[in-house]
C-alpha cells in the first residue's frame, strides 16, 4: 500500500524533486545488440570489488545502478537483492524497468522461524512494489556433500527448509508473488518436487538451475523435466568437466562452451512456461571439486544408485574439456577482464543461440 504523502509526489511526477529518475539515460540505447537474458549479480563480483576499490562509496549492486549497468550490456534484466526500499524509490525502479522493457527478479531469504517472517514479508512486499515477477531463494545451505556429515544432519536442516517455506507461502500467496526455490546441490529431484508437493502452493515453486544438480549426480535435463511444472524463474550456466583423482571437477564457464544441453533445456522449459525469465548466473572463479568417488560425499545419500554415478562419470568423461578456469592465479585486473568476457560470451550466445 502507499501512503497520501507518497500517492501526491507521485501524482506531481516530474514536478516533484527525485519523485521520477530522468529517463533519457535509461532510453539510450545499449552498447550491444540486446539478448533477453538477464544478469544475476553474482556474475558480476569481481567488477564491484575493482569498481569499490577505485570509488570506495560506489555500490554497482545499487539496484539502480545494476539495472542500468545491465542495460549498458545489452541483458534483459536482472536478479538482485532488492533488501527493504521505500515505496517511492521501488517504484521509481518499476519505472525505469518498465521504459526498458527489462524484467527485475529479487533474491530474498525464507523466514527461518516465526520472528523472521515479518522481515521476508518486507522485502516481499518491496519486491511487489517493485515490479519484480518472481522471486529467487535457497533453503537448504551449502553444497550437500561439503557441508553435511551425516544423513541425520542433512534431514534435520531438510525439515528446517521445509518449514521456512510453511511460513514463507503464505506471503507469497497473499502478494502473488511466485518465490522460485533453486535447486542449490541440495535436494535430488525427486525430494524437492516432493517438497512442492507438500507445501501445494502455486506461488511456490523451482529456480531451475540448469548446471547444480550435475554435482549431485543427475542429469541436467532430466531436472529441467522434473522441476519444469513447478518452475518461476531460471539460473542458466554451463559447465565445463574433467576427471580428477576423487571424481570430477565442475566449472563455470560461457555458455555454449561446456557439456550441458542448453538448447534443449531452454526449449523444454519455454514450452511449459513460455513467460518464465532466464538469469546468467555464471561466477568467475576456480572449479569446484565434486569428491563422488570419497566417502565424505556418500554419507547423505543412502539410496542413491550406483547407475547414476556411472552415468555422470561417463558423461563427464565424454565431455571433458581443457578449458576450465582458474581464476585465483589471475591478478585482480585479469579476473575482471575475464569475468567481463564471460558475461559478454554468454550473452552473445543466449541472444544468437538460445532465442533468449
Amino acid at each position: 500500500m502507499i501512503n497520501r504523502r507518497d500517492a501526491l509526489a507521485l501524482m506531481a511526477g516530474t514536478t516533484v524533486s527525485g519523485v521520477w529518475p530522468s529517463l533519457s539515460a535509461a532510453q539510450d540505447e545499449p552498447e550491444f545488440a540486446p539478448s533477453r537474458m538477464g544478469l544475476v549479480t553474482y556474475c558480476s563480483g569481481h567488477r564491484a570489488k575493482a569498481m569499490k576499490r577505485e570509488k570506495p562509496d560506489f555500490n554497482l549492486f545499487e539496484p539502480s545502478t545494476y539495472l542500468a549497468h545491465c542495460r549498458k550490456l545489452g541483458a534483459g534484466g536482472m536478479q538482485i537483492s532488492l533488501g527493504v526500499l521505500g515505496t517511492i524509490e521501488a517504484m521509481k525502479l518499476r519505472r525505469v524497468a518498465e521504459v526498458t522493457g527489462m524484467y527485475i527478479e529479487a533474491i530474498i531469504g525464507v523466514p527461518r522461524e516465526p520472528k523472521d517472517v515479518e522481515r521476508f514479508e518486507a522485502q516481499m512486499k518491496t519486491a511487489r512494489t517493485a515490479g519484480a515477477q518472481a522471486v529467487r531463494t535457497t533453503i537448504i545451505p551449502g553444497r550437500r556433500y561439503e557441508y553435511f556429515d551425516s544423513l541425520e544432519m542433512f534431514r534435520e536442516y531438510e525439515a528446517r527448509g521445509r518449514r521456512a517455506l510453511e511460513l514463507a507461502a503464505p506471503i507469497a500467496e497473499k502478494l502473488q508473488l511466485p518465490l522460485g526455490v533453486e535447486n542449490h546441490k541440495d535436494h535430488r529431484d525427486d525430494q524437492r518436487v516432493a517438497l512442492f508437493e507438500h507445501i501445494s502452493s502455486e506461488y511456490v515453486g523451482a529456480c531451475v538451475d540448469t548446471g547444480n544438480s550435475v554435482a549431485l549426480l543427475e542429469d541436467p535435463i532430466g531436472t529441467a523435466q522434473a522441476l519444469a511444472p513447478w518452475a518461476h524463474n531460471v539460473h542458466i550456466k554451463d559447465q565445463a568437466v574433467q576427471l580428477y583423482e576423487d571424481g570430477f571437477l565442475l566449472g563455470d564457464i560461457p555458455l555454449g562452451q561446456g557439456f550441458i544441453d542448453l538448447k534443449s533445456i531452454v526449449d523444454l522449459l519455454r514450452q511449459q512456461k513460455p513467460d518464465i525469465k532466464f538469469s546468467l548466473e555464471l561466477i568467475t572463479r576456480d572449479p569446484l571439486k565434486v569428491p563422488c568417488l570419497t566417502e565424505k560425499y556418500w554419507a547423505t545419500f543412502p539410496e542413491l544408485p550406483a547407475t547414476d554415478l556411472a552415468r555422470t562419470l561417463r558423461d563427464v568423461r565424454e565431455g571433458a574439456t581443457d578449458n576450465l578456469q582458474y581464476v585465483s592465479k589471475l591478478s585482480p585486473e585479469d579476473q575482471v577482464k575475464l569475468e567481463d568476457a564471460n558475461v559478454r560470451a554468454s550473452l552473445d550466445y543466449a541472444r544468437d543461440h538460445l532465442g533468449l
